[in-house]
């Protein structure tokens, strides 16, 4: 039915067209560490640096990966003549897409699902290289063309990356690979994004917004060229950008009981998807923690599990406008490490608004204005 819903739309060239992709949440590499009684050892092999993504170094020749160290989502693409399908995790703070390959011996590469260009039809080789650095290891690879299909729709020669090695960590990843969306300009090796690809090619408008669910592990999606009213109440408040590399915004302030805690005088802020919490300063993050009433222990901001209902709301003033958290959204309980804050330290003066945010508020990203629409989800 979306096939056909798809090429009604480009027939009739309906405005409204618009593309789902169904998202799951789905155990993390981190959970799966947890399980195996290894996250801290790999925490000590592998530092985890949310913010490397977002050092401009990597805006001209690589970039990150995807943070996996709390929950994700992820959602199923194909590429290929005929399809060959993986799982990505759609990251508004990256803009390459990159898949494992038949060419990567890595442990990662054999627990996940790996393109054999040569069983495809329409791939086209350009033999450049690809080299990608995140936050718990590297990754490095090729680049190539091929059919890309999202949601039902067709990308015909999209440029996507075929990973040669990747980092231990990323064997303990339930998705195989990366969708980035943030715009061109950060994308390693000038590669044109998808959702570029698409709005150039006219198959869909020039926005998508993603909706994350707080509990199940369905019903979560990313919708290209549209949005959906059913997953939000009230209307959507926009937000300009501040900088139209990463969806960057400015944030007025962080507060608690109408205090200022953090961001105090106003901040720079991304909204990311492929960040599982919300981080910040060092402290401005440890300010945070300690007036929610955590203490930190070796990185994590422990909290008693029993006093979640007693704990304060947060407040991130944004553009005039004031977006809560009560304690139930910014806390999540691990069968093995007992209760944390998802406010973790970034050691930049930059903020992420990541997964722990976007599950709060539905998210559209407008590129036709530059702008981020946010409104209560639902």
């Amino acid at each position: 039915m979306m096939k056909w819903a798809v090429l009604l739309c480009a027939v009739l060239a309906l405005s409204e067209c618009s593309v789902r992709v169904p998202l799951i949440k789905g155990k993390s590499a981190r959970d799966a560490l947890e399980e195996k009684g290894l996250w801290e050892k790999y925490r000590e092999m592998y530092p985890y640096n949310p913010m490397n993504k977002f050092t401009q170094s990597f805006a001209v020749g690589q970039e990150s990966m995807t943070n996996d160290a709390d929950l994700s989502y992820y959602g199923v693409i194909s590429i290929g003549t005929p399809p060959q399908s993986f799982l990505v995790i759609f990251d508004t703070g990256s803009s390459n897409l990159w898949v494992p390959s038949i060419y990567c011996s890595s442990r990662a590469c054999t627990s996940h699902h790996k393109f054999n260009p040569t069983l495809s039809s329409t791939f086209q080789s350009n033999n450049q290289p690809l080299s990608i650095q995140y936050g718990t290891g590297s990754m490095t690879g090729v680049l190539g063309y091929d059919t890309v299909s999202v949601g039902g729709i067709k990308v015909p020669h999209q440029i996507f990356g075929l990973s040669q090695t990747e980092a231990p960590f990323m064997a303990y990843m339930k998705a195989d690979g990366i969708l980035g969306l943030a715009y061109p300009r950060l994308s390693a090796s000038n590669a044109q994004p998808v959702f570029d690809n698409m709005v150039q090619q006219g198959l869909v408008q020039d926005y998508f917004s993603v909706y994350l669910s707080s509990n199940s592990q369905t019903g979560s999606e990313v919708v290209f060229g549209g949005s959906d009213p059913n997953h939000y109440t009230g209307s959507l408040v926009w937000i300009p950008l501040s900088s139209e590399t990463y969806w960057q915004i400015t944030m007025d302030s962080v507060t608690v009981n109408g205090q200022v805690v953090a961001c105090n005088g106003g901040c720079q802020a991304i909204v990311d998807t492929g960040t599982s919490l919300i981080v910040g300063p060092n402290s401005d993050i440890a300010s945070l923690n300690s007036e929610v009433g955590a203490t930190t222990n070796n990185g994590d901001a422990i909290v008693n599990c029993n006093s979640i209902s007693s704990m304060p709301v947060v407040s991130f003033n944004i553009n005039g406008h004031s977006f809560t958290l009560p304690a139930s959204a910014y806390t999540r309980q691990s069968n093995y490490y007992g209760c944390r804050t998802g406010f973790g330290n970034g050691g930049s003066s930059l903020w992420i608004l990541g997964d722990v945010f976007i599950r709060q508020y539905y998210t559209v990203f407008n590129r036709g204005n530059n702008s981020v629409g946010l409104a209560k989800a639902v």
